[in-house]
């Protein structure tokens, strides 16, 4: 056989959701409300920091960057999924499902350092205020959103680059709803060692420096609030980063429930079940969480809304 990556399969099915059919349609509806507050809710907050200069703040160019890559990851799969739901042939194309691979898999790293990032920005604000505009300088803010998508690029590319070199003989039923890598890794007919040593490898890689980051830099920040006399000023630290705690919770377990169990049909069939909460809930959950819970973001939009309709 040719050393050119070449694939036997042209195209896939994906299995879905369920396979239930009086199932389908209500979860049609269900996944599409789920995907227009997504759009809606990132688009606003997105508009928002644009369009008022007191959001001109590291802590709001982070949730910028948030709200866009959650707006695109959701884009990556989402159309699909709906598809899968009202039609009976679920087929997409080898390239489409390896174009898939790579852009769920850059904005999925994206947003685990964009959080980490915004972790960090929060540490600087609370434990260290009065050096926080000096230290958390346009610069500094600029290096860390190019240095996470930087890193999503490579990782992305490096998994990519290892699926594109798989064989793929006969099977061709991808056991998820959209093309997830360890699903894709069943069906191949050639040896997965390099890619799970790359997954294992990156995967090791990013996770210790996101965990490290957020437990780190939380500690710090538990003891700087612990150590505030005022009950007033404990809430207040509190607020500027429950909102973060909470993203961070809802993505990492989530994530970690997916990916930290044994690879068998029982525990792919759970995984697609949790995948879905950091896949669809998690980028609808976000926007909401920051700014239920925001008073600038509140201020922002009435202040936008006043001024659009007066």
């Amino acid at each position: 056989m040719d050393s050119v990556n070449v694939s036997l399969v042209s195209e896939f099915i994906l299995a879905g959701l369920t396979d239930k059919l009086d199932l389908q349609l209500p979860l049609f509806f269900v996944f599409l409300a789920i995907y227009l507050v997504t759009i809606l809710g990132n688009l606003c907050l997105i508009i928002l920091t644009v369009l008022n200069s007191n959001l001109h703040t590291p802590m709001y160019f982070f949730l910028f960057n948030l709200s866009f890559i959650d707006l695109c990851y959701s884009s990556v799969f989402t159309p699909q999924m709906l598809m899968n739901f009202i039609l009976r042939k679920n087929t997409i194309s080898y390239m489409e499902c390896m174009t898939q691979v790579y852009f769920f898999s850059f904005f999925v790293i994206s947003e685990c350092y964009m959080l980490t990032s915004m972790a960090y920005d929060r540490y600087m604000a609370i434990c260290n205020p009065l050096v926080y505009n000096v230290s958390m300088s346009p610069k500094l803010c600029l290096n860390l959103m190019l240095g996470s998508y930087f890193i999503a690029f490579s990782n992305a590319v490096a998994h990519t680059v290892c699926m594109l070199r798989l064989t793929f003989c006969d099977a061709n039923t991808i056991n998820h709803y959209f093309c997830n890598i360890p699903p894709l890794l069943q069906l191949s007919c050639t040896s997965t060692y390099v890619n799970e040593l790359v997954i294992f490898v990156l995967g090791g890689i990013n996770i210790i420096i996101y965990s490290l980051t957020i437990f780190v830099s939380y500690g710090f920040i538990l003891s700087s609030i612990f150590h505030i006399s005022s009950s007033e000023g404990r809430s207040k630290a509190f607020s500027t980063c429950s909102s973060h705690m909470i993203a961070v919770s809802l993505f990492s377990g989530s994530s970690a429930i997916e990916y930290f169990k044994p690879s068998s049909a029982g525990s792919m069939n759970g995984g697609k079940i949790s995948s879905v909460f950091y896949t669809n809930v998690v980028p609808m959950m976000n926007p909401l969480i920051y700014s239920l819970r925001n008073k600038d973001i509140k201020v922002a939009l009435k202040k936008t809304l006043n001024s659009r309709i007066f």
